[in-house]
């Protein structure tokens, strides 16, 4: 093992160190993952489809290593996979770009204490004047990825509803709600999708905790 590498396959095995170092903390962590991911009103599949989304939100190479396995495990097919991929990455691209219009009332000097309203999405076409180019070619982007494909819409939209939850943005988390309402997706299955992005974003934190492991004992 070069002393250089801080992300090798092994180091994931410490993870158990933390059951006798947090045991209380670890076990309500490891029984509450297994409750987010179990199948409900989601299936088992689809919950690993999301959690693999997730974990290339989070960059969590462990998480994308397992995870990847896991839905291997429930018949997903590398097409759904790729596709669960490119929502995550429309979606953490389109949250850097939902927040833009942020930077729009920033640079106006807009004087308003609210900082988040949903109308204020409603900027979002200036970039298509700013920068008209970039803006029309993400638009077409998010448009192609989002469509039904080896995953249909509402399994897309489900993913899309977890993947925002990660980004913290809030104009796509109402943007991906009210499209999920439109394909009939219910209440209990976005609570489902965001237990499953809650215990991803919380166990990217917990795997990397290997890695502080090997920091600590160096």
């Amino acid at each position: 093992m070069s002393n250089d590498s801080l992300y090798q396959k092994s180091n994931f095995s410490r993870l158990g160190e933390f059951s006798k170092l947090s045991p209380e903390a670890f076990r309500a962590f490891v029984t509450f993952d297994q409750k987010a991911l179990a199948e409900g009103h989601l299936t088992s599949k689809l919950k690993e489809l999301i959690a693999v989304a997730v974990a290339h939100t989070t960059g969590c190479p462990y998480c994308i290593d397992l995870h990847v396995k896991q839905v291997k495990k429930q018949e997903a097919s590398k097409e759904e996979m790729s596709e669960a991929i490119m929502v995550a990455t429309v979606l953490k691209a389109g949250s850097a770009m939902a927040h833009g219009v942020n930077a729009l009332n920033a640079y106006d000097e807009v004087e308003d204490e609210d900082l988040y309203k949903a109308s204020y999405f409603n900027r979002l076409r200036e970039f298509s004047r700013l920068n008209g180019d970039a803006f029309n070619a993400f638009i077409s982007f998010d448009q192609q990825t989002m469509k039904a494909g080896a995953l249909s819409v509402k399994e897309k939209e489900l993913i899309a509803i977890a993947v925002a939850h990660v980004t913290g943005c809030p104009y796509c988390i109402d943007v991906h709600i009210k499209n999920a309402k439109k394909v009939q997706v219910t209440k209990e299955e976005v609570s489902e999708a965001i237990m499953v992005a809650t215990a991803l974003k919380a166990g990217s934190a917990l795997a990397h905790g290997v890695n502080a492991l090997n920091a600590y004992d160096e």
